[in-house]
């Protein structure tokens, strides 16, 4: 791999003012990206992501999950960097303060709200990505934020069923995208984490029995829940020419959730 795998790539990374996002979005600037534009819902966070990038990094405030978000983010990507060539996509969240759960305690709010944030986003990016990359005709990369839990549950702990939902269709729908795209040299593909240390998982993380269970469900590194960082690599691998013959994987960056049973401390 070059020095710099990003080198003169112009990205956007949908949900990138805090957490997971803003992370990957220094590391692509670090990996050579000419530029990065970052969104979020919080006026401030973006503010304050904008003076974490410095230059090469532009932040736009707004939602997800309105059709017009992620064009505007592509638009702005062409205006202040001369082009587009990838997307990242992190907004989502826990639908568990709108009513999400186990599924016979589920809320219709929550159900639409988890599914709207989760899925629906994801829709409306890749779309507004593709009609682009389509449009310039160069080919290019989309990258889109899953979970184990589309496919490895927690019972005790992370019962949020429309939100394990989501996360299992952003896998069919990436893979259905990626096969149809492929021709156009479009790649699309999935990065999935387990329990990292973001605003969402602040819930789990002050909890002394997830903790418990964590050291042995992520056994990796001593057994900890994981930092944004840990995903970097894999989001800039994703998105770089190093990936020119990957599409419709799911990369699991997960300290070996997927592979480990798991002990449930004692009551």
């Amino acid at each position: 791999m070059s020095d710099a795998p990003l080198a003169e790539k112009i990205l956007v990374v949908i949900g990138g003012t805090t957490g997971l996002g803003l992370s990957a979005a220094r590391a692509m600037l670090a990996a050579g990206a000419r530029g990065v534009v970052v969104t979020g819902r919080n006026p401030a966070s973006a503010t304050a992501a904008a003076e974490v990038l410095g230059t090469g990094g532009v932040t736009l405030a707004g939602n997800a999950v309105d059709p017009a978000h992620a064009p505007a983010a592509i638009a702005l990507a062409r205006e202040k960097f001369g082009g587009f060539d990838g997307l990242y996509h992190v907004a989502g969240g826990s639908g568990r303060r709108l009513g999400d759960g186990p599924l016979h305690e589920l809320t219709d709010e929550g159900l639409r709200a988890t599914l709207e944030l989760n899925l629906h986003s994801i829709m409306l990016s890749n779309r507004a990505a593709l009609r682009q990359l389509l449009a310039d005709g160069r080919g290019g990369a989309i990258l889109n934020m899953g979970s184990v839990l589309g496919w490895s549950p927690s019972r005790e702990f992370f019962a949020t069923h429309a939100y394990a939902a989501a996360k299992a269709a952003i896998v069919g729908f990436t893979k259905s995208a990626a096969a149809y795209y492929a021709p156009h040299n479009v790649r699309l593909n999935v990065l999935a984490p387990a329990l990292v240390e973001t605003p969402m998982a602040r819930r789990a993380a002050g909890d002394e029995r997830i903790l418990k269970f964590i050291a042995t469900k992520q056994p990796l590194d001593g057994g900890r829940i994981g930092r944004p960082e840990d995903c970097d690599g894999a989001a800039v691998y994703l998105l770089s020419d190093a990936a020119r013959f990957v599409t419709g994987q799911v990369l699991a960056v997960d300290g070996g959730w997927s592979v480990s049973e798991g002990q449930m401390p004692p009551t």
